[in-house]
Parts: C-alpha cells; sequence; structure tokens
C-alpha cells in the first residue's frame, strides 16, 4: 500500500475523532488546552494501536483468507465507507460530554473500531504496520486537536459533510483494491 494511499486511509479513519472532538470544542470552554491534548492523546493512541491488532489477528487466519485478500479488502473498505456515509445521515442524539479516564477510554474505543478493519487489510495487502500505526496516529491526535479548536471557535461546523468525505474516501480506497488485483 502506497504512502498516499495510507494519508488517504489516515485522514479518513481521523475523521470520527475529528468530529468527537468538534463536538468536544463546542461544548468545554475551561481547560480547553488540557482537554484537547486530553482527548486527542486518547483518540491518537487508540487509532494506532487498533490498526496493529488487527493486524496481528489477521496473521492467525491468513492462510484462510489470502486468496481472498482484494475482495475482503474491497468489502472491508466499501462497508467503512457506505458506514460512515449512513452515520453522517443519521440525527445527532443529544450527547452527553465528560472527560474523565474512563470516558476518554470509551471514545478512544469508539473512534478507532474501524481502524482495527484497516490493520486487518493492511496486513492483506501485505504492508508492514509500524510506520502507517503511527502515520495514522499522529493524524488522528492532529486532526482530533484541529476538530477541537475549530469546534471552540465556530460554534457550529456540519459535521455531515466530514464524515461523508471520509466515507467518499473508503469507498475510493475500496475501488482501488479490486482495480490494482
Amino acid at each position: 500500500m502506497s504512502y498516499l494511499s495510507i494519508i488517504i486511509l489516515a485522514f479518513a479513519l481521523s475523521a470520527d475523532a475529528c468530529a468527537v472532538s468538534f463536538s468536544y470544542g463546542l461544548k468545554f470552554n475551561e481547560e480547553k488546552i488540557k482537554n484537547a491534548l486530553l482527548l486527542s492523546s486518547f483518540t491518537g493512541i487508540f487509532q494506532g494501536l487498533m490498526p496493529v491488532i488487527g493486524y496481528f489477528l489477521t496473521n492467525f487466519v491468513r492462510v484462510y483468507i489470502q486468496p481472498y485478500s482484494s475482495l475482503i479488502v474491497f468489502l472491508i473498505f466499501s462497508y467503512l465507507g457506505f458506514k460512515f456515509i449512513k452515520d453522517a445521515n443519521m440525527p445527532q442524539e443529544a450527547k452527553e460530554f465528560c472527560i474523565d479516564l474512563k470516558c476518554l477510554f470509551l471514545i478512544g474505543i469508539a473512534t478507532s473500531i474501524d481502524a482495527f478493519s484497516a490493520g486487518i487489510t493492511l496486513s492483506l495487502y501485505g504492508a508492514l504496520i509500524l510506520k502507517p500505526a503511527l502515520l495514522i496516529a499522529l493524524v488522528t491526535f492532529v486532526n482530533s486537536n484541529l476538530g477541537f479548536y475549530i469546534g471552540g471557535k465556530l460554534k457550529q461546523m456540519p459535521t455531515k459533510n466530514l464524515e461523508i468525505f471520509a466515507g467518499v474516501l473508503m469507498l475510493l480506497l475500496a475501488l482501488k483494491a479490486v482495480l490494482a488485483d
């Protein structure tokens, strides 16, 4: 997988964390730097860790899925792309904003489930995992920080468009997987 594809993947995966951070930026007016860094650190760490977990779990079943790897990559990215677009069009429920350790762990896990699937995909591509995982973590950290501060500054931005854009990026990666085969 090329660096350009990994960068596109990193930006697409970071969209959820950016949207969550944006929401938190709208809510929190005190201790902005501390809260932004906490939220960005947790989302970045989990976004970097989950692909590694997915990557290594894939190795257990590599023998069974290798012949179908292009199809599986296509299906995973297609699923993620359509999921992002579908979630973007769902109404937002009232969210409770907490920033304690428990909430940070839950946010980190919730925003990085898709990164787990990306780790499986990276394994199927035969890519090494360290650089992509670090790049995904870094992009997520930066985008989460940006989302927090933009939320605080603008107080109203359509995160729906960001999620749809992320979904389209995932669908483009899905097409690339089957066209490259």
